[in-house]
């Protein structure tokens, strides 16, 4: 009988640390220390996102071409500094952050809502992308099409 109510607690034991999680998506990232894009886990994209705000509040056109995943050329540091223009430098404050693997595991979307020091709301969506075990954003439009590659066209070529 000592046995089965031995092995009761230990199952029991077992159940309940199984239940608990330190799993926090809607907590505040601290704003204190830098945290790296993750490589590989799911909070990758979570990470990206929050890299992207830490390059706008540094006002840093390095940071944000590197979350933005594309080349340090003069188009992606021209863009950089118009974003940051409007949106850089007014120490934004995640209120509330969500990540849908919507696309599939290396695709999906973020949906983020942040507030400045003034108390002006910045709402965004934009495509996460993990491309070599690195999380992205898609937030650079004027990316030049790769050489050999004709970019999509969506006008009707006359008949």
């Amino acid at each position: 009988m000592k046995r089965r109510g031995l092995l009761a607690v230990a199952a029991a034991l077992v159940v309940a640390s199984g239940c608990s999680s330190n799993d926090n998506d809607d907590a505040e990232p601290a704003n204190s220390a830098p945290v790296p894009v993750s490589p590989a886990t799911s909070d990758g994209a979570r990470e990206a996102v929050e890299a992207y705000v830490r390059a706008l509040n540094a006002r840093s056109a390095k940071a944000l071409i590197e979350v933005g995943g594309v080349k340090d050329e003069e188009w992606s540091r021209k863009e950089a500094a118009q974003i940051l223009a409007n949106r850089g430098g007014r120490d934004w404050k995640i209120m509330d952050l969500q990540i849908d693997h919507d696309m599939g595991p290396d695709n999906g979307s973020a949906r983020l809502v942040a507030e400045d020091k003034t108390g002006k709301s910045l709402k965004d969506t934009f495509t996460v992308t993990r491309e070599k075990s690195t999380w992205h954003l898609v937030v650079f439009t004027h990316q030049s099409p790769e050489p050999g590659k004709d970019p999509a066209a969506t006008d009707k070529s006359p008949s």
